[in-house]
């Protein structure tokens, strides 16, 4: 193991074009302070455990705002965002979408008394490619206004047609980091032609407008190098139908991120979108065996390796990391020092 540390796997695979890291593999909404606090704590409590924030929390504007409050809750996420609470900061935020009235003060409110502490923004009802312009230049605009220099990536949230239309080069845009899909405005915008069953955890995966949906989102993300995040399982108390839903999410849709409502839903997230121990094995003995050999090919149980495979197995390597798998010491320091 002693040439572990002569390439790093990023640079010897990616060169110059080396993929920023994964996102967590889970996104956690909550809104009310109480639940923003609470979720703010078993964040830290997690990342104690593994090493590392295995999901990131969204504090919520667009819903967690009373009418009339939006101003205040605001001022009340950018205390939290700046507090102790913040240990992991991994923290980022929703906000309301381009078109609202309270939108601009948002991002100014955010980036005025936090920007430094914002893990990234949520944009939701990002109608068309304008709208995502439009929210990049503002957050752009508020960091220069406010001398902030930490760039605050953008996440956005697909629910329309013409979003969907747009996605590709929605995703494309610098300073997007990730896209969602809005499951249940994306049905509502289809005018009862789609039934409402569609939005529930087991017709989601049927109806085949919404599997349309679902892939264009995820293809148009890994296309630009971002993060697809799959949509919320509003069933939150069935532990069964979200462990299925967060799998097919991960092994057939190509998602690398999942949003949760409920703190339970949180750990079954994470175990769902890590990689089974024998993927993890697998991958840390082709990749040790390719930086042996200096990542020209190698063989591994008769079947032969390459730089195309070897780049797979880093991603799942990653994703052990970023979820807390176990993995050896000397490959962690090596791959994945602190």
């Amino acid at each position: 193991m002693s040439t572990l540390s002569v390439i790093h796997p990023r640079h010897a695979l990616f060169g110059a074009e080396a993929p920023r890291p994964h996102l967590p593999v889970c996104d956690h909404y909550a809104g009310l302070e109480a639940r923003m606090r609470k979720s703010l704590a078993l964040q830290a409590e997690m990342a104690a455990k593994a090493g590392r924030a295995v999901f990131d929390v969204t504090l919520d504007l667009e819903d967690g705002a009373p009418v009339g409050g939006e101003h205040e809750q605001a001022l009340l996420v950018a205390e939290l965002l700046n507090s102790a609470a913040n240990a992991c900061a991994r923290a980022g935020v929703r906000v309301h979408d381009v078109r609202h009235p309270r939108f601009e003060d948002d991002i100014d409110t955010l980036i005025k008394l936090a920007g430094h502490q914002l893990a990234y923004i949520m944009v939701p009802k990002m109608a068309n490619t304008v709208d995502a312009r439009r929210a990049i230049d503002a957050i752009k605009a508020a960091r220069v206004k406010h001398g902030v220099n930490h760039i605050v990536p953008v996440h956005g949230l697909i629910e329309t047609h013409q979003g969907l239309h747009e996605v590709f080069d929605i995703a494309a845009l610098p300073g997007m980091e990730s896209l969602s899909f809005g499951l249940m405005d994306f049905v509502s915008e289809h005018r009862g032609a789609v039934p409402a069953s569609a939005m529930s955890v087991q017709g989601q995966f049927s109806h085949p407008l919404v599997l349309r949906a679902k892939l264009d989102i995820a293809a148009a993300c890994h296309a630009a190098g971002i993060t697809p995040s799959h949509c919320v399982v509003t069933e939150f108390k069935d532990a069964k139908a979200l462990s299925s839903a967060a799998t097919k999410a991960c092994r057939e849709f190509g998602y690398t991120r999942m949003w949760s409502i409920h703190p339970d839903q949180i750990p079954m997230i994470v175990d769902a979108f890590a990689p089974v121990a024998a993927e993890v094995d697998d991958a840390v003995e082709i990749l040790s065996a390719a930086q042996a050999a200096h990542w020209a090919p190698t063989a591994f149980h008769g079947v032969l390796h390459d730089r195309a495979s070897y780049r797979h197995y880093w991603h799942v390597l990653e994703r052990a990391w970023l979820t807390g798998q176990p993995l050896p010491s000397e490959i962690e320091h090596a791959f994945f020092p602190k």
